[in-house]
């Protein structure tokens, strides 16, 4: 598990990266300003997912479902936030209604807040 997400964390870190120079430059011209606001906020919660990610990487052992849990749900939580935020930032673009989407990004959020939340806990139960 601790592979797992230190992997997650470097390709969140990485695309992120690459999605925020692509919004800053090739989606400038063809998005709305709201629209790119939108979209730069995915980019911004994926990256302090990564940033996340790669810290608990470091600092749990992955001993317990309640350390591999912390993980996954931020795994998923980034996943669900951040691209469904892309997807509906460019539906316009794409000619496509992705409005399904939207209950997709308060879901994946709540994820990251659960595992905000469970790591809290997880540093007092272990005297972090």
């Amino acid at each position: 598990m601790k592979t797992i997400t230190l992997v997650f964390g470097a390709v969140y870190g990485m695309l992120s990266v690459i999605l925020g120079a692509f919004g800053a430059h090739a989606l400038k011209k063809i998005l709305s300003v709201e629209r790119l606001e939108s979209f730069e906020t995915g980019v911004r919660y994926q990256m302090y997912a990564a940033f996340f990610l790669l810290i608990v990487g470091y600092i749990l052992k992955f001993e317990t479902k309640t350390e591999n849990w912390i993980s996954w749900l931020m795994i998923f939580g980034a996943m669900l936030f951040s691209f469904s935020i892309y997807g509906l930032s460019m539906q316009d673009y794409l000619g496509t209604n992705l409005k399904f989407l939207g209950p997709i990004t308060p879901l994946g959020g709540l994820l990251m807040i659960v595992s905000w939340g469970m790591l809290i806990l997880y540093f007092v139960k272990n005297k972090i």
